[in-house]
């Protein structure tokens, strides 16, 4: 990876990471990630994205499949699927640093009309590959822009879709064209999933679902586990149960106060769910991280 980039991506998260490590861009869907240490496991159902590794070392697992990466990697994930990742390489002196693009569904729906419908994968939502040469000259011309904002504000746009188009035509690209063509069965679960995350803590509807997604109801529950890994009960449950330790552990939430916040009616059926997802009940977990940080302090 170049260096420039790495450059100017610690720069900017130095000056604006919070206590996460994450710092905002200014730019739409682009964020740059900084840890100094290696970190505790991190859980999520990710939007489609791309990362672009440049310092340090990650290590990402989707059910059975655990994927390592480093500096010059770049991880896709082309689709709504939950991961369990950790820093594994980090340190002040050499902080882990990553950028991650959220991937635009319009921008590649355009880009895939313009350069064609072509064979795209299916099957392997997540994965790692080097970084093109084209997508790190486009991410380092992009993300310069972030010390120069009276062009920014010019720029952004036009660099966004070119970085779409490198990712589209490179070696990410079969993964990511789906998501281009409208019909996809990647897109059409995606309109069910954004269903999902918008009232995750709403009773679920499965027949509502397979109407947003413009499925039979069976042909849905095929398609929506080929795509997501889960069924929409399961990822319900699992967008509940991060937002749940989100607001425990950072808002200070009571845990029946984040289990009826998310959609549980039952504070022991949300206890159980949440060791078996995390390995901790939420109470020995909050007493858990407050020790880490009184020992840290």
């Amino acid at each position: 990876m170049t260096s420039p980039l790495l450059d100017v991506a610690l720069r900017f998260a130095q000056a604006h990471a919070d206590r996460d490590g994450v710092a905002r861009t200014p730019i739409p869907g682009v964020t740059v990630i900084r840890e100094t240490l290696p970190g505790a496991l991190q859980y999520a159902i990710n939007r489609p994205l791309v990362a672009l590794v440049l310092q340090g070392r990650k290590r990402v697992a989707m059910g059975a499949t655990t994927l390592e990466l480093g500096a010059g990697d770049s991880l896709l994930i082309a689709s709504d699927v939950p991961t369990v990742s950790t820093i594994s390489t980090a340190s002040p002196a050499a902080p882990y640093v990553s950028i991650v693009f959220d991937l635009d569904l319009a921008v590649l729906e355009a880009l895939v009309g313009e350069i064609g419908t072509a064979p795209f994968e299916t099957g392997r939502s997540v994965r790692v590959d080097p970084t093109g040469p084209d997508v790190a000259d486009c991410a380092l011309r992009l993300i310069t822009l972030l010390e120069r904002p009276a062009s920014l504000a010019v720029l952004q746009a036009q660099l966004l879709r070119e970085l779409h188009f490198w990712l589209l035509t490179g070696r990410h690209g079969g993964a990511i064209r789906a998501l281009g063509v409208v019909d996809s069965h990647a897109r059409r679960i995606g309109r069910a999933v954004a269903r999902i995350r918008q009232d995750f803590a709403q009773a679920l509807h499965v027949d509502e679902l397979a109407r947003v997604a413009g499925m039979s109801v069976s042909t849905f529950h095929e398609h929506f586990r080929a795509v997501t890994s889960l069924t929409p009960i399961q990822l319900q449950k699992q967008l509940r149960l991060i937002e749940a330790r989100r607001r425990l552990l950072w808002e200070g939430a009571l845990v029946a106060q984040a289990a009826h916040g998310v959609g549980y009616e039952s504070v022991p059926q949300f206890t159980r769910d949440y060791g078996r997802l995390f390995g901790l009940p939420p109470a020995r977990e909050v007493r858990a991280a407050k020790a880490r940080l009184q020992a840290a302090a």
